[in-house]
């Protein structure tokens, strides 16, 4: 399989190789990067026993949870991370004044009752190609809201038929669809979580196979389902089907789409709202300059590139009520010398703050094909933080964080205002609740279910 067949999901992505690009030095210059932070007790103790100084009983016990010979950067060892590594005092100091895991948050009108939100990840599984949830949606989403999640935080939902990423996609693209998605709704905000819906239009990565189509990385031809595709230019991703360019008055149809999804969710009940302008689909098609040539109002600077972006929040801030929080979710990086990068994430968050987004979701990659992506625990942290501290402005944070207190540190560093648990949450539901044991909080204390309370840890 190739990575070609890998970015088109809507959530983490995978990559090897650390390229030499100007938004991996932007990366590894922030706080994230481990070679920068204070040595840790262990360091030190590992230290001195080069030097020939006598073990300490602490100091086996150190090196029996940290396992001699792995670094802190692979993947099984990230396991006891927190179990090997002390927050530093600095850390210690800064994170009493910041909120934790279990901290309420409030956005507008909507009043989130922890940090832990569950992101939007496509589960291609709308069988009738009729856009419209089914019990599975409901069993699926419904269950991680008793499981704990304070937003839970729907997959991609498409504004338009020919905007679905796959022919089993969801969608609010007419009136129709808005009964099927109330039960769900209803059902997550009775469990105690706030629910969100990520609108999308797929632009050129749109008619792509899934594992209920068929065509995996593949362009679904029409005799089998699939459709035309459309961008802001005529430049293809990888090897799917070279797209369509809109022309200037085609793009207000997307535009008005948004809006009408957007309202037709606060109709079904959504009490958030967020614009998908990440991951290469159509909105980041037109945000990076390697896949945007145009020349008209709608390419060029970033101004020109914005442009779409910003028109679509401000028709879907004018769509549903000044009470509901709109949130974006961005790709800091493409990955790829060129292209779009931390620099104009942080203008562009400037501008959006300035029309009404209330959060930034930051994650990165899938825009452009054929590129490496460093892929290891937090690695799309430090883009958070960057993005919170220089524009001002709410973030969340992605990018395998899949262990309770590895989650809880990001919070306490000041790097994100809330962690987004993706695959983690895919393997339990309960992710929170079992996070809250595992962090030493009183069941008393933890968003149990009445129905759960027998059963907690």
């Amino acid at each position: 399989m190739s990575n070609d067949d890998l970015t088109h999901e809507n959530f983490d992505f995978r990559g090897f190789d650390v390229p030499d690009l100007k938004a991996v030095t932007l990366a590894s210059s922030s706080d994230g990067d481990q070679s920068k932070q204070p040595k840790t007790k262990h360091e030190d103790a590992s230290k001195n026993r080069k030097h020939g100084k006598k073990k300490s009983k602490s100091d086996a016990r150190s090196k029996k949870r940290a396992g001699a010979g792995k670094t802190s950067e692979s993947f099984d060892d990230y396991e006891d991370y927190e179990e090997r590594e002390a927050v530093s005092k600095a850390d210690k100091k800064v994170s009493k004044d910041r909120p934790g895991l279990f901290a309420p948050m409030t956005l507008r009108e909507v009043t989130v009752r922890n940090r832990i939100w569950l992101p939007p990840m496509c589960t291609y599984s709308s069988f009738a190609r009729d856009g419209r949830p089914t019990p599975f949606h409901y069993q699926h989403y419904v269950s991680r809201a008793f499981g704990g999640f304070g937003m839970v935080i729907v997959e991609s939902t498409a504004v338009a038929p020919e905007g679905r990423i796959t022919p089993c996609d969801l969608g609010l693209w007419e009136d129709g669809q808005i009964d099927a998605w109330r039960w769900i709704v209803d059902g997550i905000r009775e469990a105690g979580a706030v629910p969100a819906i990520q609108l999308n239009h797929a632009g050129r990565k749109a008619s792509t196979g899934c594992f209920a189509v068929g065509y995996d990385g593949q362009s679904v031809p029409e005799e089998a389902g699939g459709w035309p595709t459309m961008a802001p230019s005529e430049i293809a991703f990888g090897g799917l089907r070279t797209p369509r360019a809109l022309s200037v008055d085609e793009i207000h149809g997307p535009v008005g789409a948004f809006a009408a999804a957007a309202g037709r969710a606060v109709a079904a009940g959504f009490q958030a709202i967020q614009i998908h302008a990440a991951h290469g689909y159509l909105i980041s098609q037109f945000l990076d300059p390697l896949s945007n040539e145009r020349d008209d109002e709608y390419g060029g600077d970033l101004t020109g590139r914005s442009r779409f972006l910003v028109e679509v929040v401000d028709a879907v801030r004018g769509a549903v009520p000044e009470g509901v929080p709109v949130l974006v979710r961005i790709s800091a990086t493409d990955w790829a010398a060129g292209g779009w990068d931390l620099d104009q994430t942080i203008a562009l968050s400037k501008v959006l703050k300035e029309h009404g987004v209330d959060v930034m979701d930051v994650s990165t990659g899938g825009i452009m094909s054929g590129v490496s992506i460093p892929v290891k625990p937090n690695y799309q942290v430090p883009f958070a933080e960057q993005v919170k501290s220089k524009a001002d402005i709410p973030v969340t944070a992605v990018g395998l964080i899949t262990k309770p207190k590895q989650a809880a540190k990001i919070l306490a560093r000041g790097e994100a205002d809330a962690v987004e648990i993706g695959r983690a949450a895919l393997r339990d539901p309960y992710w929170p609740l079992r996070a809250a044991n595992k962090l030493g909080i009183p069941s008393t204390e933890v968003p149990y279910a009445p129905q759960y309370v027998a059963g907690a840890y």
